[in-house]
């Protein structure tokens, strides 16, 4: 097996396509074979925190207040 180290931008990538469902099989293996589970978790909530304040945002300036 090819344990490639998966660069921050990969690790991105990687978590943005889990959230949309659509991560390949090649992208999965590579990840799971990682040493360590923590970047993915850090860049993770990250990205789910950005989510929800992209979400809170746009329902403010839409809904009067």
């Amino acid at each position: 097996m090819n344990r490639e180290k998966a660069s921050w931008w990969d690790i991105v990538k990687s978590v943005l396509a889990a959230l949309l469902g659509v991560q390949s099989d090649k992208n999965r293996e590579r990840d799971f074979s990682q040493s360590s589970m923590w970047p993915y978790i850090i860049i993770g909530f990250i990205a789910v925190a950005l989510f929800v304040v992209g979400l809170i945002t746009i329902v403010s300036l839409i809904a009067p207040s």
